[in-house]
């Protein structure tokens, strides 16, 4: 019959354990009277003849017929359980597993109502703990001896890509709207998860999503958007391109080299003039009045032009530049 099995106990050492059979080989040899130590993060069921039948909580118990009453019944041993019976013990962690990771192998595809049909890669974490022992060790672990978080890492994932598929398809017009609803998707997809997590005895207690990313050059699309919101429409964003080209001419390089190369705070003063120039901005400061015209280039007459300092276009009757601050009428800011 092999060893008595008298203390029956635990420890996961690794941390990432979730159930562990005693024996981890099939059934062993007990006898009334073997202790049973059971810790809080845990909880122990009691299967005999290929049936689940007592389950213990946290604590220290002393088999005997008081408390294994199922099991009595199922054995109906004579001589007052004096004789030792087989049976074995799985033991379930109940504990929080943390930073356990979910993404996407392969993009998934995602229809954008302003872009159209887009590869999304996503990735996130998540935290679960066995809520169900029985439904977990029955639909889960089976007859294992041991089973870890990295044997159900890989089905978990699966569930969740599938899921998150459905639902960006359901709940998100465009790509756009992503950096602002994160927490809110990320609160919908626990929901959405849970029943799917319950049916294995599981509960996901927290899910988080760190990013959804589309391929290189659609991000540089998305970047785009914020020199978009400068302007409300079309033809403003051409002139807002147009003043932008005059500054690349006017200064020799691109904003980027300039910034390399020290310029870029001469750059940031040469802009408003170049810009409302190219729009077309009057002295009034609203869009759409006429450019100005003649005078001279260090002048401060009603005539404008352009600062021989900077190159900004002058205002008319502007005794300053606009873009580099220049006094107009010979004298020194």
């Amino acid at each position: 019959m092999g060893e008595l099995m008298e203390i029956i106990e635990w420890f996961d050492e690794s941390g990432q354990a979730m159930a562990h059979r005693f024996p981890p080989d099939g059934s062993g040899a007990l006898k009334m009277g073997a202790q049973l130590i059971v810790r809080e993060s845990q909880e122990a069921v009691f299967f005999s003849g290929g049936r689940a039948l007592d389950r213990f909580a946290a604590g220290r118990w002393t088999l005997s017929t008081a408390n294994l009453p199922l099991l009595t019944s199922a054995l109906s041993l004579p001589w007052g359980f004096r004789s030792p019976f087989r049976a074995e013990v799985v033991f379930t962690n109940r504990k929080t597993f943390t930073d356990l990771r979910w993404g996407t192998q392969e993009p998934v595809i995602f229809k954008d109502e302003k872009l159209g049909h887009v590869r999304l890669r996503a990735f996130g974490n998540y935290t679960l703990r066995v809520d169900d022992t029985l439904a977990f060790v029955n639909r889960v672990v089976g007859t294992a001896g041991h089973y870890a978080t990295s044997e159900l890492e890989g089905f978990l994932r699966d569930v969740i890509v599938a899921r998150l598929n459905d639902f960006l398809g359901e709940t998100l017009q465009t790509i756009f709207d992503l950096p602002a609803n994160y927490d809110e998707m990320a609160s919908a997809m626990q929901a959405r998860l849970g029943p799917d997590f319950a049916r294995y005895g599981l509960t996901l207690e927290g899910f988080w999503i760190q990013s959804v990313t589309p391929p290189e050059e659609v991000q540089r699309m998305v970047d785009g958007q914020g020199g978009l919101a400068l302007v409300k429409d079309m033809p403003a964003w051409m002139q807002y391109q147009m003043a932008s080209a005059i500054g690349r001419e006017q200064t020799g390089g691109t904003s980027d080299q300039l910034v390399g190369a020290g310029l870029g705070v001469g750059v940031g003063m040469m802009l408003p003039g170049m810009l409302r120039d190219a729009l077309h901005v009057g002295p009034s400061g609203g869009a759409g009045a006429p450019a100005p015209t003649g005078g001279g280039a260090g002048g401060g007459a009603a005539g404008a032009g352009f600062c021989a300092q900077c190159g900004a276009a002058l205002p008319g009757g502007a005794r300053f530049c606009p873009g580099c601050g220049r006094a107009l009428d010979g004298s020194q800011s």
